[in-house]
């Protein structure tokens, strides 16, 4: 699950973005090797050339390098004639064909961890909006990233030791059931259709099949009895899954139906007893 090994899926998504919304030509970008201070370009986006993939920019050399090392963007109106950059990488930008470029850094908890390029093939001034939907962009990666740690952190945190799962242990079980309900939450808001999957694949773990049962909970059912199960609220529950309070109350409403459960507690009871919830 390493954001590095993953991450590009969320690179790719904002390059989209970023051509969709300026107009751009030509986007390009990549994550910021574990450990190193470099990284490297590895998504792609209106180029004409390979002369840039799999480049490595070190920190402070180039426009990238530069927007790693001041954790902010950095543009430039002519490339391979700018005095405000150094030119290391002129060229494969010069192979590309690329003129007028802006760097935006993607940094997560204050730690730079990729770069957004997006360029013309003339010299030209980009512009306040167009630095600001690249800003967006970045934005939309740096979010992502957030979502994809949390994950891994209540993953890391859902593996309960044996004795928990014998149920010798009510607050170790209360902590699995936490986790299961955040996981269920987080599960629609990852980008990556495998990480998306792993994630439900873990709540499954967390909520062994017991006795055979002919009950079936759609998604979102069985994500707001996971919330209502870990003590939220109905408030809660929305601010959690991102949907409106009446919306809750009629996916909890379903659920008890299909339960035979007339409260709350005899619905959460009830997905219990049929393998559904830890």
């Amino acid at each position: 699950m390493a954001a590095h090994a993953t991450g590009t899926v969320e690179i790719q998504a904002a390059l989209a973005r970023l051509r969709r919304a300026t107009g751009l030509p030509v986007a390009f970008g990549g994550l910021v090797d574990p450990g190193r201070r470099q990284m490297r370009i590895s998504e792609l986006s209106g180029n004409a050339t390979v002369a840039l993939r799999a480049l490595a920019v070190t920190s402070g050399s180039g426009l990238g390098g530069k927007a790693v090392a001041l954790a902010r963007p950095c543009a430039v109106t002519d490339y391979s004639a700018s005095r405000q950059i150094s030119h290391e990488y002129d060229a494969a930008v010069a192979e590309e064909g690329l003129r007028s470029v802006l760097a935006v850094p993607v940094v997560v908890r204050r730690r730079v961890r990729g770069v957004l390029y997006g360029a013309l093939r003339t010299a030209q001034p980009l512009g306040d909006r167009t630095l600001s939907e690249a800003v967006a962009a970045a934005r939309d990666v740096e979010q992502a990233l957030v979502v994809r740690e949390e994950a891994g952190d209540l993953l890391a945190a859902a593996r309960p030791e044996p004795a928990a799962r014998a149920g010798s242990s009510a607050a170790a079980w209360e902590q699995v059931r936490e986790a299961h309900a955040a996981l269920r939450a987080l599960a629609p808001r990852i980008a990556d259709p495998g990480l998306r999957a792993e994630l439900l694949a873990a709540c499954g773990l967390l909520a062994p099949a017991g006795a055979a049962s002919a009950v079936s909970l759609a998604p979102r059912e069985l994500d707001v009895l996971a919330c209502v199960a870990a003590g939220a609220t109905n408030a809660a529950t929305a601010q959690r899954l991102g949907l409106r309070p009446e919306t809750v109350k009629s996916y909890l409403r379903s659920a008890m139906r299909k339960l035979g459960a007339h409260t709350r507690g005899e619905a959460v009871a009830a997905a219990r007893r049929a393998g559904l919830l830890p």
